[in-house]
């Protein structure tokens, strides 16, 4: 009965939204209302790790991620604080094999830690990438996947020729593969071109047939995540055109097998429908299939810079509280794919109202956290094997732009749980 009560304030907010007219700042939202199944350790937890000694980048000296003004001892301390703080813990190595034997245990796996000869594949965000050679756009932090390389191979004892780390649609560019690749050979990177020391991705056909006929989207999968054991989820906080953000959800297009060159590729069933009216979304296919989200430990958002739009270079800097027009210097940690990504919605959108086609944003992972029986009545099936989908998380909007607030750090036993870990002092 809540879960349907939910669902209907929902769809009373689209309606209400609806009827905007000068700007997404009108799209109306209603808070603490959550929908769906949370997932996790601590249910719907979405650990939060705000570092403000991260980063100290000007904005236009250098790159952003140089090491003078991007720490590497830093991001070092933000994993591992995402990681003990998301599961309860007090060391990575605890932590990791909680994580193990939580995803084990929900995948009728036993409750077995991480197994010798088992793969994990990384995939990251390089969207703004065009060759090896370094870009100034804002893609993943090279310190940030050396910090994740560093706490698999360390504290749970990875074998590294068992970790790829990968962008199949894109390229892995110097700043990340020379660093990484200094201290872990073993590590295998994998991008769209391949050479320079990385290996170039290949595709099992048609892996990913679509809930409904998608029209020209690309059906294979990279074979470096059909093979993987595990998959972790490395995505960016950012805004995006025509989806309004580009999350977790929108990371997993880069492992299909796409052109590189975006102009190319259709983006059906992407963005949400203009007047908020509930429909198919391929992000929810994404979230649900097993070399996918159903292949997923972990989902972490790297928002240590952040930035209003897809490309270019970081900007601009944040002004909400506890940023207060600085970098975002942040870590989001989750086990749960529909709250992760409804705290990072819910970042931009309050931070930056008047980004591109932010209105209705939200729709996917409402249909997500009721993909059993979602508000567009579409059938998620995205193998097309008749297999049973049942919610993949939890969605509801926080409070308020300046508590923060979910449903369960009100006190309540159901939705998203906001956990903050604050630490540094301050700009370096």
């Amino acid at each position: 009965m809540l879960a349907a009560l939910a669902g209907s304030l929902f769809l009373l907010s689209r309606e209400t939204g609806s009827a905007y007219a000068k700007s997404n700042a009108e799209w109306i939202v209603i808070p603490n209302q959550p929908v769906g199944i949370a997932k996790g350790i601590f249910p719907g937890r979405v650990a939060w790790v705000h570092d403000p000694a991260v980063a100290s980048w000007d904005g236009k000296t250098g790159n952003w991620w140089d090491e003078n003004v991007l720490s590497q001892a830093e991001t070092d301390k933000m994993l591992k604080e995402s990681l003990t703080t998301l599961t309860g813990e007090k060391s990575e190595k605890k932590a990791w094999s909680s994580l193990f034997k939580y995803f084990n245990s929900a995948h009728n796996r036993k409750n077995q830690n991480y197994q010798p000869g088992q793969k994990i594949a990384v995939k990251i965000n390089t969207n703004n990438t065009y060759s090896h050679q370094d870009s100034p756009e804002l893609n993943a932090s090279p310190q940030l996947i050396l910090s994740l390389l560093k706490s698999l191979v360390n504290e749970a004892g990875i074998p590294q020729e068992k970790i790829t780390v990968f962008d199949a649609s894109r390229f892995i560019t110097d700043n990340i593969f020379n660093k990484c690749h200094a201290v872990f050979s073993g590590v295998v990177f994998v991008d769209n071109e391949g050479g320079d020391g990385r290996v170039k991705s290949t595709y099992t056909d048609n892996a990913i047939p679509y809930s409904v006929d998608n029209g020209k989207l690309a059906t294979g999968l990279a074979t470096c995540a059909v093979e993987a054991d595990y998959l972790i989820n490395m995505a960016l906080l950012k805004g995006h055109v025509g989806q309004g953000v580009t999350l977790c959800a929108k990371n997993f297009y880069g492992v299909t097998s796409i052109d590189r060159n975006w102009r190319k590729n259709a983006h059906n069933g992407f963005g949400p429908d203009k007047q908020g009216t509930p429909q198919y979304l391929t992000f929810v296919d994404f979230m649900a299939h097993k070399d996918l989200g159903g292949k997923t430990m972990l989902f972490l958002i790297d928002g240590i810079y952040g930035s209003k739009l897809v490309n270019g270079i970081p900007d601009p800097k944040w002004k909400m509280a506890p940023f207060n027009n600085s970098w975002g210097c942040s870590l989001l940690a989750s086990q749960d794919p529909v709250a992760i990504d409804a705290v990072g919605l819910d970042f931009i959108r309050c931070e930056w109202p008047d980004a591109p086609d932010l209105a209705f944003s939200d729709q996917y992972l409402i249909e997500a956290a009721q993909a059993d029986n979602p508000p567009s009545k579409t059938k998620y099936d995205p193998q097309r094997n008749n297999s049973m989908i049942s919610s993949l998380g939890v969605m509801e909007h926080w409070n308020n732009a300046v508590e923060k607030k979910y449903s369960r750090n009100l006190g309540k036993n159901t939705g998203i749980e906001l956990v903050l870990r604050s630490l540094g002092t301050g700009n370096r």
